[in-house]
């Protein structure tokens, strides 16, 4: 059986308890496989990235899987937060990243619901260049750093990745160690072009942090907030302290 989110996030957790660590979050419109039941509770794997975790029956609309494979064809929200309107014509406030299955006209549809969207709504049908993925990780500038977090509300290091990369036609993994495994490997920061993405390690040489490289002296990325710091071939320096705050490992490219 498989599921779909038709509220503008739902919380992946990483036990059956609303207590347990939030460790990642579905958007509106992704889908999920359900492995396992523990009622209320269901564990779900994001068919985008394979990422596991529980969630609430509540918080899923649930489909038949040939139902989710002949419905949607979606368009990926390109701006932080879109209004939508449900059939009821009630307000959601949809974050970044979200999917529109059956997008035409301003209205997207999920089975028999029908949700209304801006019409001057953005959405790229192929994939985008290093600068314009950089324009898209500029709009969630100050967003405050949530571990597990996906939107402008709050985000971490790896999601601002993979959701800028989503909204750009490039599906990346989750997880930081995964999403370094993608790609290939930039020997030196006079060749760092804009969207390249690059990792830091911590004290062990586990890889730990990402952030999108502006160029080849600046990147953006989520501590404390999303912000745009100096990096040199040691690492990001702070722009508050002028410290180094996170040790580079390896720079690559997806593009």
């Amino acid at each position: 059986m498989t599921g779909i989110v038709t509220l503008p996030l739902v919380p992946l957790r990483i036990s059956n308890s609303e207590q347990s660590e939030m460790t990642s979050q579905l958007l509106f419109g992704e889908h999920v496989e359900i492995l396992d039941t523990r009622e209320p509770w269901l564990l779900v794997r994001n068919c985008n990235d394979n990422f596991c975790g529980w969630v609430d029956r509540k918080m899923l609309t649930l489909l038949t899987k040939q139902k989710v494979l002949v419905e949607i064809t979606p368009h990926c929200v390109s701006v932080p937060l879109l209004t939508c309107r449900n059939s009821e014509n009630q307000n959601i406030f949809i974050p970044g990243g979200s999917l529109l299955p059956r997008f035409s006209s301003g209205k997207s549809q999920i089975g028999n619901e029908v949700f209304s969207v801006d019409s001057k709504l953005e959405y790229f049908s192929e994939t985008v260049d290093g600068d314009k993925l950089c324009e898209l990780a500029k709009q969630y500038l100050n967003a405050p750093q949530l571990s597990g977090g996906k939107t402008i509300m709050g985000i971490d290091c790896s999601g601002l990745v993979q959701v800028v990369f989503s909204i750009g036609g490039i599906l990346l993994p989750r997880e930081v160690a995964l999403q370094v495994e993608k790609g290939e490997v930039i020997d030196f920061l006079s060749e760092v072009k804009a969207g390249d993405l690059a990792f830091f390690e911590n004290t062990e040489g586990k890889i730990v942090h990402v952030g999108i490289m502006l160029n080849s002296h600046q990147v953006i990325h989520a501590f404390g907030h999303v912000k745009i710091e100096a990096i040199d071939y040691q690492g990001i320096i702070s722009s508050q302290s002028g410290e180094y705050t996170h040790k580079l490992r390896v720079i690559k490219r997806l593009l």
